[in-house]
């Protein structure tokens, strides 16, 4: 019998998967339990409409992604952060990529959850300093920070 995966199910398939199974195992484990539906023609063809659905939703994702590097790569949206600072250009505490995130979005309204930039150590001094930010898995961008004196 064919069934369409509704979940993940181990060994025998995974979501949106169409494979054909044991009838008894269909009708008993699978479709009882919610896990798989039965692979007829209207079920199919809705698969296909929801899988069509997604990867317009991922091209969509992706462009804004690459819209998004193209406007934090360029030379006028540098990060502006005033710190306090000692003699030798060393900060009183730290830049951390929470402050950078806050500071993105005061400055240029655009939102960017903090785990995203990869800042492996906060920043202690003053200056420029870049790092690299996952906008989409297949997405990297260097933004800049400009650290100044209070």
């Amino acid at each position: 019998m064919k069934v369409i995966f509704l979940e993940d199910v181990k060994g025998k398939g995974k979501k949106g998967e169409v494979k054909n199974v044991a009838d008894g195992y269909a009708h008993n484990f699978l479709i009882k339990n919610g896990l798989a539906e039965e692979a007829n023609k209207s079920n199919v063809s809705a698969l296909k409409g929801q899988k069509m659905a997604e990867d317009k939703k991922m091209a969509e994702e992706l462009q804004e992604a690459t819209d998004l590097k193209a406007f934090l790569e360029k030379e006028d949206s540098v990060i502006e952060l005033k710190a306090k600072s000692g003699e030798d250009g060393r900060l009183f505490g730290s830049i951390t990529s929470k402050q950078i995130a806050a500071e993105l979005k005061k400055q240029y309204k655009v939102k960017l959850d903090k785990r995203k930039i990869d800042l492996k150590n906060p920043i202690r001094a003053l200056g420029f300093t870049r790092m690299n930010v996952r906008l989409h898995p297949d997405v990297m961008a260097t933004l800049t920070v400009h650290i100044t004196e209070e």
